[in-house]
């Protein structure tokens, strides 16, 4: 009889669930032998319909009976349920009122694996609030629960919200060790639908975490499962998720694939509305718009059929954003202005109806952005702030700060700029109190980085800064929104917040410790470069150059082009004098009169992809003149110099790289840069070749104390985290994994990796957000700097650049700057080596004092 009040959702408990376009939850499969429909029942099915405030209603009755009826089990069970679609509501004090009494009502009962589930919804609600410790708690206490009852299914849900809850609190590894634990479990039990469920549970929560592979490889046996079980609904849902990873992956081909076999299969109307809508944006992403029209008449037929349901809404919705992404002024005929604000209007009355507020916000906001589209300024401006109290009001802030920025652009294009301002500001902030899921495709809303994230930081920075014509103080707060947007940029890049921990500002390591080092900030704007600069004990000053962005990626694309071929020199001195001019030539002048001998950059977009070193004044390269550095943020991990002391190496080697990567030439000068490391002074632990594994370097890290690690392999920086490795004698270590080694490390060894040395790299041709992979690897090796190449290059040259190197450094009296410049000068007047495609590939990342 009780199995009748089980809860509503088994994968909703699962807090990670698909990130897919028009995600609906998947209802827990509650069976009874009573064929009267209980109030219970009925709120069960009004909730698997979306329809949640109905089922608050119904669930409310319930209730109010079993109170009469004094049936303090029964009251406790539908309580929890009851929660459960008040959070959907975004009704929070309800949701903790009615939560905090069921659990009241069970504590102690003899049904402690229905205590359990209530712990799990009341974990849900903690985290959807904020509180993830809290939630953690919570779950750990059902799992030893579901571990007494030897409820496999109850354990697997529960540590799968502790890994959420765990990467929410920025504890990354744990989550994916808790992960990679249920795998193993999962993987050991009898094949059933239960299983099948589990492992698309995890599956989508790999994908979340960012692990690819494993996410594809957990879905594929999910689907295996599914079908073996013919369970066509698992099969459907399975392909889904195998789709959206396929996606994820870029893997287009295969995405449109499953997403097809997901229409064909599905057997509900809202299992292949689903699979439609995610086909049909992508196929819109990758401009493959033949099939669009079919599909656009197809997905219109259906979806006026859905009964009404937020699930229903959120279709619409998503219906209504790929025809605006298809134009509002499209060839095609469903996507007219009008018909795309009836369908929307039509969406925000069915979520009023249902009292569904968040449904309801995320309408207007569509709605709003069909009259910006259209310059109907008022229009979408008061349907944009009815839709920011409603979001705010429900505690959604993936969609109110699309609600802000929306704002903040439509109070620009009304020239108020004081409000367009203060818009833009709580659209960051919000942001920031996203930033531990940033990287998560929300559960509804679209979230794409390039399209839904970077703009607004670079749109704030340009309404900023026309304020600080009038107002100087204004630029620290441009610099401030610029380094957030390179931490969310980093953040998206490892799907989770990556910078962490105590760090010193740089203007304090200038003022007080480096007087002589400037510090430059390029910022790429759609119409110019800005860049501020800070001298000691001066206040933030900056210049520009009016420039369109696409010219300015045009030439830095070029130059790096140029800047990989020994025979391009003069092509690289005129095409690196134009940067020059944009980024040094204004303040020369005044670096001279401050007697800087170093500057540090924090680098925008696509310069990151170019050597400051090579900048050309049309005498003299940069390097000539000044030591340079690169840094990500404004702030430094514990600056200090690297005072004299013994020099300690990890060294790793490859000469050949492993079977399975043709690309990669031998590096047959390997060992003789490891003996020129050693002849330099360095003590040295050395891996060479077939000793050069992954398992030998986690050992060695973990047993041999140094301060250097040097790894002269081959290794590639990609855009993408799952693209950005080093290659070892048993294949890639990739950048998370390489994160994994260099901090694991035992108790004993306490102090920091001073310098990371990655000596034969290259940034991914034709990316040209590649250095973002440099970027991460420097910062998540945890060492306080990183030397790496932005390009391989000849490694007979390698190593001679790194043997003066380390003989610089090893005097002790020189910061890491400067003897990577006394290198570099080295090599630019070695004639074999003149040209800059030899000495300029080299990068200095972090501290360098």
């Amino acid at each position: 009889m009780l199995r009748l009040f089980l809860y509503f959702l088994l994968s909703l408990l699962c807090v990670l669930g698909s990130p897919v376009l028009a995600l609906v939850p998947n209802p827990l499969n509650a069976s009874s032998t009573n064929t009267m429909v209980s109030p219970l029942q009925e709120g069960k099915t009004l909730y698997d319909g979306g329809r949640f405030a109905e089922a608050v209603k119904v669930l409310q009755q319930a209730a109010q009976e079993y109170r009469q009826q004094q049936d303090a089990l029964k009251l406790a069970i539908t309580l929890s349920n009851l929660s459960l679609a008040y959070q959907q509501l975004g009704a929070w004090t309800e949701a903790e009122q009615a939560i905090a009494e069921s659990l009241q009502l069970l504590q102690g009962s003899q049904n402690q694996q229905i205590f359990a589930q209530s712990l799990l919804i009341q974990g849900r609600l903690q985290l959807s609030m904020g509180k993830a410790e809290a939630a953690l708690v919570t779950w750990q206490q059902a799992a030893t629960i579901y571990q007494q009852a030897k409820n496999t299914s109850g354990v697997v849900r529960s540590q799968i919200n502790q890994a959420q809850a765990w990467r929410t609190q920025g504890f990354y590894r744990r989550a994916l060790q808790i992960l990679a634990a249920l795998q193993q479990q999962l993987e050991a039990q009898p094949d059933s639908l239960e299983k099948a469920v589990g492992l698309r549970s995890l599956g989508d929560a790999l994908l979340v975490s960012g692990d690819l592979q494993k996410s594809q490889k957990v879905l594929a046996q999910s689907r295996e499962i599914a079908t073996n079980l013919k369970s066509v609904d698992e099969m459907g849902a399975s392909l889904l998720s195998l789709a959206n990873n396929a996606r994820k992956q870029q893997d287009n081909q295969q995405a449109i694939a499953y997403y097809q076999q997901a229409m064909e299969i599905s057997p509900s109307p809202l299992g292949k509305i689903q699979a439609q809508l995610n086909y049909l944006s992508l196929l819109i992403e990758i401009n493959q718009l033949a099939q669009v029209p079919a599909l656009l008449t197809a997905i219109q037929s259906q979806i006026n059929q859905l009964p009404p349901s937020r699930a229903a809404i959120y279709a619409q919705i998503n219906f209504a954003q790929s025809l605006i992404k298809l134009g509002i002024d499209s060839q095609f005929a469903l996507a007219k202005p009008q018909q795309i604000v009836q369908l929307l209007a039509a969406t925000v009355n069915a979520s009023s109806s249902l009292g569904d507020q968040q449904a309801e916000a995320y309408a207007l906001l569509t709605l709003g952005n069909v009259y910006e589209q259209t310059k109907q300024w008022k229009y979408a401006q008061t349907l944009t702030e009815k839709g920011l109290v409603l979001a705010q009001s429900t505690n959604t802030p993936d969609i109110a700060y699309h609600l802000q920025w929306q704002l903040g652009r439509l109070l620009r294009q009304q020239n108020q700029l004081p409000g367009a301002i203060a818009a833009y500001d709580a659209a960051v902030d919000t942001l920031k109190s996203l930033r531990s899921d940033l990287a998560a495709v929300s559960q509804y809303v679209q979230f794409n980085f390039r399209d839904s994230v970077e703009p607004v930081y670079r749109q704030s920075v340009e309404l900023l800064l026309l304020q600080a014509k009038t107002d100087s103080t204004i630029l620290e707060r441009v610099r401030e929104r610029i380094e957030a947007l390179q931490l969310a940029e980093l953040d998206n890049f490892f799907q989770e917040a990556c910078l962490q921990g105590k760090k010193v500002a740089l203007d304090k390591v200038v003022d007080k410790q480096n007087p002589n080092t400037a510090i430059l900030y390029p910022i790429i704007l759609p119409d110019e470069i800005q860049v501020i600069v800070k001298l000691r004990d001066q206040k933030l000053h900056n210049y520009s150059t009016k420039i369109p962005q696409k010219e300015v990626e045009n030439i830095v694309s070029s130059l790096r082009t140029a800047l990989v071929n020994p025979t391009a020199t003069r092509t690289i001195k005129t095409q690196s004098q134009i940067v020059y001019d944009w980024l040094i030539k204004p303040i020369e002048s005044e670096l001279s009169a401050t007697k800087v001998d170093t500057l540090v950059f924090v680098l925008d977009g696509i310069l990151r992809n170019i050597p400051m070193a090579s900048l050309f004044d049309g005498e003299k390269f940069l390097i000539e003149k000044y030591a340079i550095a690169l840094n990500v943020s404004l702030q430094l991990q514990n600056p200090q110099p690297l005072v004299k002391q013994q020099l300690k190496g990890l060294i790793a080697g490859l000469s050949e790289p492993p079977p399975g990567f043709p690309n990669f030439s031998p590096l047959p000068a390997i060992k003789s840069e490891v003996n020129l490391i050693a002849q330099a002074g360095v003590s040295t632990t050395n891996l060479i070749d077939k000793q050069f594994t992954s398992q030998a370097l986690a050992k060695e890290v973990n047993n041999v104390p140094f301060n250097v690690v040097h790894l002269a392999t081959h290794g590639q920086f990609s855009s993408s985290a799952e693209q950005t490795f080093i290659l070892a004698a048993d294949g890639p270590i990739h950048v998370k994994q390489l994160d994994n080694l260099l901090r694991n490390r035992n108790a004993n060894q306490t102090k920091a990796v001073e310098l990371l040395v990655l000596s034969a790299c290259q940034t991914a041709m034709g990316d040209n957000r590649a250095a973002l992979g440099l970027a991460g690897t420097a910062i998540r090796a945890g060492a306080r700097s990183t030397l790496a190449s932005l390009w391989q290059i000849d490694d007979e040259s390698t190593a001679l650049f790194v043997s003066d190197f380390y003989q610089e450094l090893k005097k002790g009296n020189i910061s890491k700057a400067k003897a990577l410049r006394h290198a570099q000068l080295t090599m630019l007047n070695h004639p074999n080596y003149k040209a800059p495609s030899f000495w300029s590939a080299y990068v200095l990342i972090g501290n360098w004092l």
